[in-house]
């Protein structure tokens, strides 16, 4: 049987698509940031080039979520743009892009992974409690949105 959807490393062809399902989820609860665009438009330059990843998921010939792990500093990650689109949740797109981005955090040897999110995303918050985060303060953050902020020990 063919698995539900399969999850890839990213390639500078899945721009659009990161960019895309970013923008469906922010727009649906919040207000697109000067920040989400120049991640979401640079990718390559903003993740990438300082020794992040990115993952996409896709289902059949559609991208239907992705994840990103951000380098902070030595030994720190922050998982960041994680988006599913809502034609695909309730697939285990969610736990498997984060499972990913957890274990790629691992192989490059982070000691921490953090997160920034919203108590409004209620489904988002109990993924993360699931794959092990736990909420700490927050402290100011570049994002207006940003209420709630967990970690994970590795």
């Amino acid at each position: 049987m063919t698995p539900a959807f399969t999850i890839l490393d990213y390639e500078p062809a899945h721009q659009p698509a990161f960019r895309a399902l970013n923008h469906e989820w922010i727009s649906h609860y919040f207000t697109i940031e000067a920040i989400d665009n120049l991640m979401l438009d640079d990718p390559e330059g903003y993740i990438l080039a300082p020794g992040g990843h990115i993952f996409m998921a896709s289902r059949g010939d559609e991208f239907v979520g992705t994840c990103a792990l951000i380098k902070e500093h030595d030994g720190v990650y922050e998982l960041a743009k994680m988006a599913v689109s809502p034609r695909a949740q309730g697939l285990g797109i969610g736990r498997a892009l984060g499972q990913a981005a957890l274990g790629k955090a691992r192989a490059l040897g982070a000691k921490r992974v953090e997160l920034l999110s919203n108590s409004r995303l209620t489904p988002a918050l109990a993924l993360y409690e699931k794959l092990g985060f736990r909420h700490v303060p927050v402290p100011p953050t570049p994002y207006q949105r940003t209420d709630v902020k967990m970690v994970l020990d590795l």
